[in-house]
């Protein structure tokens, strides 16, 4: 009966964590994770009835007296055990570049283009994204903010997908295709635009993803893919940083936005002094609470698919979990 409950506490636990790290990120603070292992209910109902009286004789004072009693006692007792994501292996997930495959199996899967691969990706066949490298702001190349948009468009038309190829030798292989046949000129146009600007050949309709930070070989798209630390990273830098962090040099100053960014496209993370009455997601950090509005569709789409990105990735330690006992009641 409490599986709703339970399971609203571990989504609202789990964006609060993950939005927390990312304004650690920005405060150069250490990320920490800790994973629900197990939510475990005990139940227990107790009811019980009394009844009681007295008869009395003819000449007794105080007469007949009957009483009588109903009670319950209905207890709810879970047990939740925490597990610290620790270890080689959470490290490794957390650093290591997210597979290009996973990234374009998202686009498949109806996440829009521009955004999938502006919030996962630093730099296609050597065309840049902006970025945040050593503290210091890198906007993206006109070039790859143009190809996004006219990727998105052209997946909206169904003129691009995926398959997963089979090799005995090299395993899988992801392959990106373009649909030549049965499609509009003016979305013809746009895939020629995109392959002139990602500096594909002209006539290229079959392209291997290979993860590589410079352009690889005429059949290959490369992708230079970020691991999910430089995402959460890019993702703190449209962090609104109190003032008072600033002063005392405990946050990395703020960034300029591109000119080109509309504020309905624009990612924020809000801070203040109160905390907010109703709000998608907000932690309370250093005496200042960050919040990310419930209206805010472009923020709280972003900061979902980080949490589903951290899905993807190898990051579960190898630590044995606690033995739990749960009494019989």
């Amino acid at each position: 009966m409490d599986r709703f409950d339970y399971s609203t506490a571990v989504a609202d636990s789990w964006k609060q964590q993950m939005l927390l790290n990312i304004v650690k990120l920005r405060c150069m603070d250490l990320p920490v994770f800790v994973e629900v292992a197990s939510v475990v209910s005990g139940y227990s109902l107790q009811t019980g009835v009394t009844i009681g009286g007295t008869l009395s004789s003819e000449r007794a004072v105080q007469g007949n007296f009957f009483s009588s009693g109903v009670q319950g006692i209905y207890t709810d007792r879970p047990t939740i055990t925490y597990t610290p994501a620790t270890g080689e292996k959470f490290l490794r997930g957390l650093i290591t570049p997210i597979d290009p495959k996973n990234i374009f199996f998202m686009l498949q899967g109806g996440y829009a283009a521009d955004f999938v691969l502006g919030l996962t990706v630093e730099s296609l066949n050597g065309v840049r994204n902006r970025s945040i490298a050593g503290g210091a702001l890198r906007e993206a190349d006109p070039e790859f903010r143009r190809a996004l948009a006219l990727m998105r468009e052209v997946q909206a038309a169904g003129a691009v997908g995926m398959r997963v190829e089979e090799d005995k030798n090299k395993g899988s292989t992801a392959v990106l295709f373009f649909r030549h046949d049965d499609v509009p000129p003016d979305i013809a146009e746009k895939t020629a635009e995109i392959r002139r600007l990602l500096k594909l050949p002209a006539d290229a309709q079959r392209l291997t993803l290979t993860y590589s930070p410079a352009r690889g070989a005429a059949n290959e798209l490369s992708v230079n893919s970020r691991s999910m630390l430089q995402v959460m990273i890019a993702f703190s830098s449209y962090l609104d940083v109190p003032e008072a962090h600033l002063k005392e040099h405990s946050a990395l100053p703020a960034f300029e936005h591109a000119s080109t960014e509309s504020r309905e496209d624009r990612v924020r993370i809000h801070s203040g002094k109160d905390r907010p009455p109703d709000t998608f997601a907000a932690v309370h950090y250093r005496d200042y609470w960050f919040w990310v509005n419930h209206g805010d569709l472009q923020t709280k789409r972003a900061l979902t698919a980080v949490m589903f990105f951290f899905t993807l990735v190898e990051t579960g330690g190898n630590e044995r979990l606690p033995l739990i006992t749960i009494p019989a009641q």
